[in-house]
Parts: structure tokens; C-alpha cells; sequence
């Protein structure tokens, strides 16, 4: 399979999968609205403003996905990949704005509690949101393997941490309205509050660490070396550098090779070490440099 045509795939799995999002959420906020009116819980309203988030930022997703996935061109001649990593900086930011709202609300019903009401039908609502998630959040751990997609990534945070809020709201609800915990209700909200303010390191991160073109993990590139180093005519390697932006990976590094060879074996050697490294990381770019070995860089520039 060539990089065009995988890359073509993970484009349609990272599309398809922020819809499912964008679905996934309206249809939460229309049910966590009705339930919200009917209960007056501060912690379904965390959980509301929660899918409100959930629906900005994924919109925001799919917008950038489908920038990052178009082909170069002659102004983004390294693609557009990054688009992903804006998107996730924004998902960070909306997040946290939300978690301050829900902090704000959540500490004023705890300085004057309130009773809860018509707990069974916030339980069934999220319920029904829990199921949702799940599948939703399935999908996209399916997409993330094939993918490394970050802003899909990001999205699968926070919906990850949906389900384990939604399950928080519930106790708030079954306490505030059967046990007659008040507190129950606005201390749950600020937990969840604290746990939206925590996703959003892990995001914004991640984002930066594209933004900034980290390099690959240590296991990666030392796979990458052992690949290179196992060419019986390969010498040795320097100057290795690797980023990822969106779905492309770019690798770069100077082989060093018998300096008595000549210049169309050095570049057949070259073009060997390219290929297996793409049989490992088909969706790379490589750039080789051949340097005889021993060679010390000794480069002036001049104006």
C-alpha cells in the first residue's frame, strides 16, 4: 500500500469520526438541556456545559481535519497538517473556559445548597449519554491506532473523561435527591471542573509538542537507526532530525558511506536504507544526505 493511498484512508477514518462527534454531542446537549430543566443540578449543568464544549470543539475539529488532510500545495509544500495542532490549542482553551464557568456555579450552590428534583430522569438521560460515549469513544480509540491523528486524540480525551463524569453526576443526583446530600451536587461539579482543567494539559501539550516539531519518541528513532545501521554498506549516521505534522512524518539525517564508492552506488544505498524505513513508517517523508565516512561538515555561508 503506498503513503497516497494510506494516507487517503486515515483521512477518511479522521473525518468520519469527527461527524460521529459533532452527532454524538448535539444529541447530548438536547437531552442534557430538557434534563437540566427538569432537575436544577448544578452537576448536570456541568455536565451540559460539558457537551456544549464537546460540540464547539469538535466542530472545530472537523474544520481543521479537513484542512489538514488536503494535499500539499505550492504555499504548504509540507502539507497542512499542523491545522490539527491550532485545533487542539483551541479545544484546550474553550475547555478551559468551561471549567472556570462550572467552578463559578458550583461554588455558589455550595455557599447556598439546593434541593434536586426529578432525579430519575437526569439518571436516564445520562444513562443514555454513558452508551452514547462509549460507542463514541470506541470508535475513536479505533481511529487514533490507524491514525496518530492529535486532534482526534484530544477529542478522545475529553469524551473519555464524559463517561467517568457522567457516572459522577448520577451519585450527585441519587445523594442530593435520595439521601439528602445537598452538598453532593455542587462538590461533583467542582470535581468535574478539576478533572476538565487536567484534560486540558494533556491537549494543549500535544498540540504544542506538533506545533514546536518535537521529535519522534526515543523508541522510534532508535528503530529508525537500528533500520538504517542494519544496511551492510552503511558506515554510520549523524545529524539525525524527525518531526511530525498531522499525518506526514519527516525524517532526515546524513549516511555515512566508503567514501571510494561512487556517486551512483552512494545513491542506490541511499535509496535501500529510504525504503525500509518506509516499510516501517510508510507515511514519511526521508531526506538522506551522503557524506563519506570520516567526512568532517565544514560549511561557510557567504552573502
Amino acid at each position: 500500500m503506498t503513503a497516497d493511498v494510506r494516507n487517503g484512508q486515515s483521512s477518511k477514518l479522521m473525518v468520519r469520526a469527527a461527524n460521529a462527534a459533532v452527532t454524538v454531542a448535539f444529541t447530548l446537549i438536547l437531552l442534557k438541556t430538557w434534563a437540566y430543566h427538569v432537575s436544577g443540578a448544578v452537576s448536570m449543568l456541568g455536565s451540559l456545559m460539558d457537551s456544549l464544549m464537546d460540540i464547539l470543539a469538535s466542530l472545530i475539529n472537523l474544520v481543521a481535519i479537513r484542512f489538514a488532510v488536503a494535499p500539499a500545495d505550492d504555499d504548504h509544500r509540507f502539507g497542512h497538517g499542523k491545522a490539527e495542532a491550532i485545533a487542539g490549542l483551541v479545544q484546550a482553551m474553550v475547555i478551559f473556559l468551561s471549567s472556570l464557568f462550572l467552578t463559578v456555579e458550583a461554588g455558589s450552590k455550595l455557599l447556598n445548597p439546593e434541593p434536586v428534583t426529578e432525579a430519575d430522569k437526569g439518571i436516564s438521560v445520562l444513562l443514555i449519554s454513558i452508551v452514547l460515549t462509549v460507542m463514541l469513544v470506541a470508535y475513536q480509540r479505533y481511529v487514533i491506532r490507524k491514525t496518530g491523528s492529535v486532534a482526534i486524540s484530544a477529542d478522545h480525551v475529553h469524551y473519555s473523561g464524559d463517561i467517568l463524569m457522567n457516572f459522577g453526576v448520577i451519585l450527585a443526583l441519587v445523594m442530593s435527591e435520595y439521601l439528602g446530600y445537598y452538598y453532593a451536587d455542587p462538590v461533583i461539579g467542582l470535581l468535574v471542573a478539576g478533572y476538565l482543567i487536567y484534560n486540558v494539559r494533556q491537549i494543549a501539550r500535544n498540540s504544542i509538542d506538533m506545533l514546536m516539531d518535537r521529535e519522534m519518541d526515543e523508541s522510534d528513532k532508535a528503530k529508525i537507526v537500528s533500520l538504517i545501521r542494519a544496511h551492510k554498506h552503511v558506515r554510520g549516521i549523524h545529524d539525525m532530525k524527525t518531526r511530525k505534522s498531522g499525518l506526514n512524518i519527516f525524517i532526515q539525517f546524513h549516511l555515512e558511506l566508503d567514501g571510494d564508492i561512487t556517486l551512483s552506488e552512494a545513491h542506490h544505498i541511499s535509496d535501500d536504507v529510504e525504503a525500509e524505513i518506509m516499510a516501517e513508517y510508510p507515511e514519511a517523508e526521508v531526506l538522506i544526505h551522503a557524506d563519506p565516512e570520516g567526512h568532517v561538515e565544514n560549511i561557510s555561508f557567504k552573502e
